[in-house]
């Protein structure tokens, strides 16, 4: 099963995947996207390990996540991959996006297990005035569609509250 999990920054998203995949009682894996560019986000970088403790098998990757995807990827495992955002953003700095967006959707049918994806709702907020940031908004709005359009299910996280957009169909509960 695939899933995607949107919110805002700190609307409880990623404890939120977490707890939905540490309850599985598949092997746990956690793909980080996240770099460490300044010392605000290592702070959360730490947060975020000392949340998850050691039962997780953490990869660290800020574009390649097709590859990755693909090597974590079994019958018997949840892969959170957290966040979309930043691999987003990363790829748009990097001028990968596409052919890296291209790779994930390549292979996002045949990926194996449950994978929880997180990204952040960025489309609520005003239009940014520059180009990169309206890019951004632009590409990641785009991706969110095309993503939730393949996920069995699709939760929305406002204030710690799930609110499931797209439930998976009756009968099909994991």
């Amino acid at each position: 099963m695939k899933e995607l999990i949107l919110g805002g920054a700190r609307s409880g998203k990623s404890h939120f995947a977490l707890t939905r995949a540490e309850q599985s009682g598949l092997s746990l894996h956690y793909v980080a996207t996240a770099q460490a560019g300044d010392d605000e986000m290592r702070f959360r970088i730490a947060a975020h390990r000392a949340a998850r403790g050691a039962r997780w098998q953490v990869v660290e990757e800020s574009q390649e996540l097709a590859n990755v995807l693909l090597s974590v990827s079994h019958d018997d495992s949840v892969i959170v991959v957290d966040c979309l955002t930043l691999w987003i953003t990363n790829c748009l700095l990097a001028q990968t996006w596409a052919a890296q967006k291209r790779a994930l959707l390549d292979v996002f049918d045949g990926l194996k297990g449950h994978l929880i994806f997180i990204s952040n709702e960025t489309g609520m907020g005003i239009i940014p005035m520059g180009d990169l940031s309206r890019r951004f908004i632009d590409e990641s709005g785009f991706f969110h569609q095309e993503l939730a359009a393949r996920c069995a299910r699709v939760t929305l996280m406002v204030a710690g509250i799930p609110l499931v957009i797209k439930p998976i169909p009756a009968g099909n509960i994991p």
